[in-house]
């Protein structure tokens, strides 16, 4: 969180105010705010996936709170792509105001609306594709083709009075790609010699030196690994991986292999993307998981989510010998996927459960299994010296990607003062080529928990840690009402601690002592006396326990 919120100064008409609301300083929640004569224009939506340090959360929303009363304002979102880092959080906006239209392209909406039908939400949208401009308010849209690690990706350019602002959302630049689709360079050229005000660039790999090496190099490796597999062949990559989920079929095909889709992400979404001609199926390939195992070993391949480590995702389950396909001696896993800062720990724990049970798991560090759907530095370069924008704001990374980001423009001439590091939050003015910071808002992590949406706070997860981590005493005593003696009591209970209960018993007399002492001084407040309580534990089994567990003190008056 930023350590100085200022206000936002008032909005001057004529003027663009421009506010990334998640996805700076992150991989996730991506979801910028674009503002202008009293409207509101969205691009992107997306989750956030937990870290370790958030223990019981499934996702972590951008904060709508600065929306909650301009709801109203909003013309439209527009969905960059159909990755959950940019989608994921729509169903949450959407039951803010139902009726706010979603625009994207085919494949793009196909995903949001499977989504939104498990939300029972019916969506008002509008499917647009590379080269179609659309006039939504103040804001003309014109849509241009990026390539990225999932079909139909959009860059949009974003025309207003103010100036003209291109976000790229997600992209590469693949010179091979295995749709055909490349990132269309020559309409960021005209673009650029229109003149853009504002250039808000992936960052993801801006710390990356040179090139993101070309997709179709996976097929290769992937089948010489299935080719040389003795028994069962496990692949798991993110559910939306469309082109991912390709190679792997084409490669199950070379090997007379039959492929099953684990998981019910990835099911879906393969199957919109079948029905769509994004995913090309070769005849007789898939095959439904039920009867999957009727096909011998060495003929089958299963493509599953849990590349991340995710705990109930699939690959988790086989890890922790949870899920019906019990992997073992001969077997190989495949994971052909990035690794996400911050699932690190995770996906090594899956890795060592797998090969513990005899698999051999072939990952990015030993094979080249994965490249990356994100441009590296070189690939930037190129956008800067072709576009030649005004002002730089890098999105889409944690702080050193959008500080390497940052330093690539400067090195194609563009002044750092134009050049924003900015957080979430920060509130951004453009108008006639000029850039300026205008506030700082307070936004935080908002937690999905269960079927509780925001209720979740940080010092709950913080309760939470300290559950797992140093354990939990309840300590039960009964006063007298009106003289604050002790008379039933204290009865200690403790849970995640080696020691018996029985090593409480030298604090009881001290518990009583402290209580008899607040009672002499007049405190008879059930409350306070709780503390006292706390207090005096507290402080004793830190000094001969060395712990800090939580502390739940109960004190009833009779």
């Amino acid at each position: 969180m930023p350590d100085d919120i200022i206000d936002p100064e008032p909005l001057e008409p004529g003027t663009l105010r421009v506010i990334p609301i998640g996805g700076l300083g992150e991989v996730g929640r991506n979801m910028t705010l674009f503002e202008i004569d009293g409207k509101l224009l969205i691009v992107d939506c997306g989750v956030l996936f937990p870290e370790e340090h958030q223990p019981g959360v499934d996702l972590i929303l951008p904060d709508f709170g600065f929306l909650r009363d301009r709801l109203d304002d909003v013309v439209a979102v527009v969905l960059t792509h159909g990755h959950e880092d940019h989608i994921g959080a729509v169903p949450y906006l959407l039951k803010l105001r139902a009726d706010i239209p979603l625009v994207g392209s085919q494949l793009t909406l196909a995903l949001v609306e499977a989504k939104l039908k498990e939300h029972r939400i019916a969506p008002y949208t509008l499917t647009v594709k590379e080269g179609q401009q659309e006039r939504l308010g103040p804001f003309d849209l014109e849509f241009v083709a990026v390539n990225h690690s999932i079909p139909d990706a959009l860059a949009v350019a974003i025309r207003t009075d103010a100036g003209t602002v291109l976000a790229t959302g997600d992209f590469k630049m693949d010179q091979l790609p295995l749709d055909g689709r490349l990132t269309d360079l020559r309409e960021f050229a005209r673009l650029g010699e229109q003149g853009v005000d504002l250039f808000l660039v992936d960052s993801t790999n801006a710390d990356v030196p040179g090139f993101t090496p070309l997709e179709r190099s996976i097929g290769p490796v992937l089948d010489e690994v299935i080719a040389r597999s003795p028994r069962r062949v496990i692949v798991a990559s993110f559910s939306s991986h469309v082109h991912r989920v390709q190679q792997v079929l084409d490669a199950a095909h070379q090997n007379g292999r039959r492929v099953a889709l684990l998981g019910r992400s990835m099911v879906r979404n393969m199957t919109i993307a079948a029905d769509l001609g994004y995913l090309n199926v070769p005849e007789g390939v898939l095959v439904d998981y039920k009867k999957a195992g009727d096909i011998p070993d060495d003929r089958i391949v299963y493509m599953s989510t849990g590349s991340q480590g995710e705990p109930m995702a699939v690959l988790s389950r086989m890890a922790n010998r949870d899920h019906q396909i019990e992997v073992g001696e001969g077997d190989t896993v495949i994971l052909a996927s990035s690794l996400i800062p911050g699932n690190e720990n995770a996906v090594y724990r899956v890795i060592d459960g797998l090969t513990k049970l005899g698999a051999n798991v072939v990952h990015k560090g030993n094979a080249k299994v994965h490249v990356s759907g994100h441009a590296a530095a070189g690939e930037l370069l190129y956008c800067y010296n072709i576009l030649q924008p005004r002002n730089v704001l890098p999105v889409h990374g944690e702080y050193r990607h959008l500080v390497a980001n940052a330093r690539l423009a400067r090195d194609t001439g563009i002044p750092a003062d134009r050049t924003f590091i900015a957080e979430n939050g920060t509130v951004l003015d453009l108008r006639d080529g000029e850039v300026r910071v205008a506030g700082q808002l307070d936004l935080g992590f908002v937690y999905v928990d269960g079927s509780t949406v925001g209720e979740i706070t940080d010092a709950d997860l913080k309760d939470r840690r300290i559950l797992g981590e140093e354990g939990f005493i309840s300590i039960i005593v009964v006063v007298d009402a009106s003289t604050g003696r002790v008379i039933v009591g204290p009865e200690i209970h403790a849970r995640g601690f080696a020691e018996d209960d029985a090593v409480f018993e030298d604090v009881k007399p001290k518990i009583v002592a402290a209580l008899a002492d607040a009672a002499h001084h007049g405190v008879r407040d059930p409350h306070a006396l709780q503390q006292t309580v706390r207090r005096t534990v507290g402080s004793w089994v830190n000094r001969r326990l060395r712990r800090r567990p939580m502390l739940v003190p109960l004190v009833i008056e009779a």
